[in-house]
């Protein structure tokens, strides 16, 4: 896979990199000579595939979703993520993370999450391994994620409110490294997505490629083919999307389309359609598509899901869509909750509201009858209530 996969120094043509402050630099050296061998050696594959299995639940189903596929004239599958334990496809990483981090002999764990679902995985695999928990999370997400914020609460992290920039991921994010600066001999940083210094890209995107790697047997036993014609997936930094392609990235017969936030309108002012709207620039340690200013300031991003309203966008996606591999689409507040009641009414399955985005992009293409199209189903909804309640409320 090297035509699009990360190269020796870190980079997927010219997007990723490691830019980072010198107190960081051994940290991030140590990472990037041991991750490789250490995520292929057996003993971290048994005791990773191990409790995926049986303490997270995979493989998730992949669902064919018959009146959404009667709906728009083709066959949709729904890669269930939603039904991992914890709701969402986050813990497919942490669990990866964490033990990384107990073999390079770290005691304490800091992450930063928008929608929450990446702290409450952390939370989860730092009190299933007994390590000690800090979740950096923007205050306006506490508020509107109030539901996932007992639940770090209850595994037993500490979740420290940022209330600087519009206190939202990039602003976490920030926190979190300032943490890790100032503590960086005993802490891990488990960071949420493919985002971040090399080699936290290529680590989270190997991590959840678990996703495509299930949905290459299910759908072999289901439709007698390994490949689907279409791949869709949310996507905000960018990790249940490398997971949903990763093994699929070679095969260009494979139609790939991510759908990004574009808020009230990717030319609104309020959006954050990194893809359409970004250009080059370095955030939170690697070279980047970000949403800037002319002088280089970064833009704040706005979208109604607390997960998608990131300024940039992982290197790996950049890239992809940078030389044409995929389609991005921007799907705004308005088509995702539409998408999201559609699917609740016609599916019976409630969604996170990033993954609305995904079923988005279902009203923006058209299918062949004969298309296999694979969404990924990255989150359930149960997080996003009080969201969808007010949304109904003034509708």
């Amino acid at each position: 896979m090297q035509k699009y996969n990360v190269d020796q120094k870190g980079f997927y043509g010219e997007f990723g990199g490691a830019y980072i402050p010198e107190i960081l630099y051994d940290n991030v050296e140590e990472l990037k000579k041991n991750y490789l061998q250490f995520l292929e050696s057996p003993d971290f594959k048994k005791e990773y595939y191990d409790l995926l299995k049986d303490y997270v639940g995979r493989p998730s189903p992949l669902y064919l979703a018959k009146r959404l596929s009667k709906k728009y004239g083709c066959k949709i599958y729904l890669k269930r993520e939603d039904l991992n334990h914890t709701g969402a496809h986050k813990i497919n990483n942490t669990i990866g993370q964490i033990l990384l981090a107990k073999k390079m002999g770290k005691t304490r764990i800091i992450a930063e999450t928008g929608a929450g679902q990446h702290g409450v995985a952390t939370a989860t695999v730092c009190a299933l391994m007994n390590m000690e928990c800090i979740v950096y999370m923007g205050a306006t997400d506490v508020e509107r994620q109030r539901l996932n914020v007992e639940k770090m609460h209850m595994l037993g992290a500490t979740v420290v409110p940022v209330e600087s920039g519009n206190k939202t991921l990039k602003d976490a994010t920030n926190e979190a490294i300032r943490d890790w600066c100032s503590n960086p001999s005993n802490t891990y940083y488990i960071i949420g997505s493919t985002v971040g210094p090399h080699p936290y890209p290529d680590m989270v995107a190997r991590l959840q490629s678990v996703i495509s790697e299930e949905i290459k047997k299910q759908l072999l036993e289901k439709e007698g083919r390994e490949a689907p014609d279409y791949l869709i997936a949310c996507i905000g930094g960018g990790s249940n999307a490398a997971g949903t392609i990763y093994h699929y990235l070679d095969d260009e017969k494979v139609n790939i389309i991510l759908a990004e936030a574009a808020g009230k309108g990717v030319n609104s002012g309020e959006s954050a359609a990194t893809i359409h709207l970004g250009k080059l620039g370095i955030v939170h340690g690697s070279k980047t598509l970000l949403m800037q200013t002319d002088d280089g300031q970064i833009q704040e991003p706005y979208s109604i899901s607390a997960g998608l309203d990131y300024p940039g966008i992982g290197p790996m996606h950049s890239h992809l869509a940078t030389v044409g591999r995929l389609e991005v689409l921007a799907v705004t507040d308005e088509e995702a909750m539409k998408a999201a009641f559609e699917l609740t009414r016609m599916e019976g399955i409630i969604p996170a509201i990033e993954s609305a985005h995904a079923l988005g992009v279902l009203e923006q293409k058209k299918f062949k009858p004969e298309d296999i199209v694979v969404l990924c189903l990255s989150g359930r909804g149960d997080k996003d209530m009080e969201t969808y309640v007010s949304y109904r409320e003034k509708n």
